[in-house]
């Protein structure tokens, strides 16, 4: 890619040339441009992963902290994405695929299907290491890629990203145009807040304690121990019905967090989720967050047509 116009302004995040031209030319699936990251970014990155080393040993689950081992991560300099995939391929099939930033929901679901995790370069500000207002590399490649090494827990991701092509064809089916998006509607918010619910702020049992496999959890410095001790967290065994009518915010800690008991349970989950889709149960899910985008409803409305 050509035309970046200040590469020393580096890959920080909201504050990317590099990414801001991939957007502009319609570049969502890109490469890593290794040597635009400054040392204020590799800064960034040592503070972060300094910072989480100990509350991981104390609140994260055990293949979490076996698949931060695995990966080989230098605490000291931002990842290679290319080093990352010749850690995580030969242990689950997966690899970390960098994006220019928002993934529409069809294509982040398939990209899950073929063991491929969407993967956002940029990183915060060392300044401002607690406010993240999207994702970045570290909250991916140290909160969610780690997991990614576990076979169970890769198989359920892939389980999940299948659902896609379910609702797409589903959906398909349907004639009336109006009909197709509210239902389309429904089944998203019933998918995103599944995955909210697990995949990013899930909690599992480990013998007596309760762990953190939540990446959204696991690359948050203050919600990872709030999410464990806090008297306020309100955490209930995961109940599917429970799950998918349930709204969330994203701008604070969250009050309400699920258990699941394994990640085979997590994978049964799953299952149940696309039959309950296949029943229709995900039709009429109730309203409120998070809202659907334009964007998202037409990733699905153009698989559909394929079907």
């Amino acid at each position: 890619m050509t035309g970046v116009s200040n590469p020393a302004a580096g890959l920080t995040t909201t504050r990317a040339p590099f990414i801001e031209l991939a957007q502009q030319q319609g570049q969502l699936y890109i490469h890593q441009p290794y040597e635009l990251y400054t040392e204020a970014n590799h800064e960034a990155w040592r503070r972060l992963f300094a910072r989480m080393e100990d509350r991981w040993r104390r609140y994260a689950n055990p293949h979490f902290l076996k698949g931060i081992d695995n990966l080989c991560l230098d605490p000291a300099r931002v990842p290679r994405l290319e080093d990352v995939n010749r850690f995580l391929s030969p242990l689950t099939g997966f690899s970390a695929k960098a994006v220019s930033g928002y993934v529409p929901a069809f294509l982040f679901f398939d990209c899950l299907r073929n063991r491929e995790f969407p993967t956002t370069i940029t990183i915060r500000d060392a300044a401002t290491l607690d406010y993240l207002p999207e994702p970045d590399i570290f909250h991916d490649i140290a909160g969610h890629v780690p997991m990614h090494t576990d076979p169970a827990f890769a198989n359920t991701l892939v389980r999940f990203g299948a659902c896609a092509h379910t609702a797409a064809e589903l959906v398909a089916a349907i004639p009336d145009e109006a009909e197709r998006i509210r239902r389309l509607t429904s089944i998203q918010k019933a998918l995103a807040r599944f995955f909210w619910f697990t995949i990013e702020f899930g909690l599992m049992r480990d013998g007596s304690q309760l762990k953190a496999y939540g990446s959204g959890l696991l690359s948050s410095y203050g919600e990872l121990q709030h999410a464990i001790d806090s008297p306020v967290v309100q955490r209930y065994p995961v109940q599917l019905e429970w799950v998918i009518n349930q709204y969330f915010e994203i701008d604070h800690y969250q009050p309400l967090l699920f258990i699941v008991d394994s990640f085979d349970h997590l994978f049964e989950l799953v299952g149940e989720l696309e039959e309950w889709m296949r029943q229709g149960r995900l039709d009429n899910v109730s309203p409120g967050e998070p809202a659907v985008s334009a964007g998202d409803l037409r990733s699905f409305l153009e698989a559909a047509d394929r079907h």
